[in-house]
């Protein structure tokens, strides 16, 4: 068998999983319970992040071959944004339980489908750049799973990120492909700025952007490995799935199913064990975490005297020498005056006003309110 047989084999088992959860608190006002990061227009493209997410696999997988994993809660406003997606390829959660329950439980579902099925999950809430480069990595990422491997996409870093965790990178793996495949050692937490410069002069190291490719029989029986009832209940919510009481058995089992990331049941164990590959990708990729990152996003490839981002459908703005961000929901005019780096947020019922060095703390200010009865306004 021909390496092009055995690719095109695989792709043609991948079925690919938008885990479409998490509200995006770092981008609060703006990303809320009812209005999730996923469902928003952050690039000002005019389409949604799971839009873009689902029009990007289209050309890697058929529309029966698309899942989305999603809160109760959201499931209209999925069904909305994406009409083609099928009625049995999308599954909802009563409560979320994090990744390893929401990945895990596609994967239990492929697996009954077809033994042999190859799952590949992607964040509904990333922004990619060079569609070509992601569908020459997911290719790859498919081509070494079939052969047994738990893969996952790490991405080349520009510069010395304090935001993302990294991917520590080995030999070259060419027995499964002849470039861009490495083994993985280790998954590394995010870094203090010193550390990520060291990481980004080694060349060793990649981001890690959450993207996992592996046979779902695979994926299942490692994340057995280390949370045997956790992948048990899965199993037995996916055999029910299609069946009159699959609905009871979900009432059941889920509430009682421990959350907790995958990168801890799948991802580490089977580095550590020598299981995972990472495929070094080049496309331009952002997690789109704070508004830092999309003020990046928007005013990247301008030139100078273009740093001031504006966000929002009508939005009012006027600046004078000014730099950050205004991203508007209202019909007020928003001034700024010799203000560097600011991020102003103006929605009909919160303003925000911070800087872009400090956009990653909003998520503390979110907490507060939890705690402190303004949990209304999340």
């Amino acid at each position: 068998m021909t390496d092009s047989t055995v690719t095109s084999s695989a792709l043609d088992r991948l079925t690919c999983v938008i885990p479409a959860g998490g509200v995006g608190s770092r981008l609060w006002p703006l990303s809320r319970a009812n209005a999730p990061k996923f469902l928003l227009d952050l690039t000002g493209s005019g389409d949604s992040l799971l839009r873009a997410t689902w029009d990007r696999l289209r050309p890697i997988s058929p529309t029966d071959r698309i899942m989305v994993v999603t809160g109760n809660a959201h499931r209209e406003s999925v069904q909305v944004q994406l009409p083609e997606l099928q009625t049995n390829n999308l599954i909802t959660e009563s409560e979320p339980k994090d990744s390893s329950a929401a990945i895990g439980l596609a994967a239990a579902i492929l697996e009954l489908r077809d033994p042999d099925a190859i799952i590949g999950s992607f964040a509904a809430d990333h922004v990619i750049r060079g569609d070509v480069l992601f569908r020459r990595a997911v290719t790859a990422a498919a081509h070494a799973a079939d052969q047994g491997s738990i893969v996952t996409i790490g991405i080349h870093p520009s510069h010395p990120s304090t935001g993302f965790g990294y991917i520590a990178c080995g030999p070259a793996r060419n027995d499964i492909a002849p470039f861009d495949v490495y083994s993985v050692t280790e998954f590394v937490e995010k870094p203090d700025q010193e550390r990520a410069e060291q990481y980004l002069e080694s060349g060793n190291y990649l981001w890690n952007a959450g993207m996992f490719i592996a046979r779902a029989t695979v994926l299942l029986d490692q994340m057995a490995e280390s949370r045997p009832e956790l992948v048990t209940a899965l199993r037995e919510m996916a055999a029910t799935w299609d069946t009159k009481k699959g609905a009871a058995v979900r009432e059941c089992l889920w509430p009682t199913l421990e959350k907790i990331a995958i990168d801890y049941t799948v991802a580490e164990p089977a580095a550590a064990a020598g299981k995972m590959v990472c495929v070094a990708a080049h496309f331009d990729w952002d997690d789109v975490g704070d508004f830092a990152s999309v003020a990046n996003l928007l005013t990247r490839g301008r030139g100078s005297g273009s740093d001031l981002a504006v966000l929002g459908d009508g939005a009012q703005v006027l600046s004078d020498a000014s730099s950050g961000i205004v991203v508007s929901e209202s019909d007020r005019l928003v001034a700024l005056v010799g203000v560097e780096d600011a991020v102003v947020v103006d929605t009909q019922d919160v303003l925000l006003v911070t800087t872009k060095s400090k956009a990653q703390d909003v998520k503390k200010l979110v907490e507060r309110m939890r705690v402190t009865g303004g949990g209304h306004l999340l």
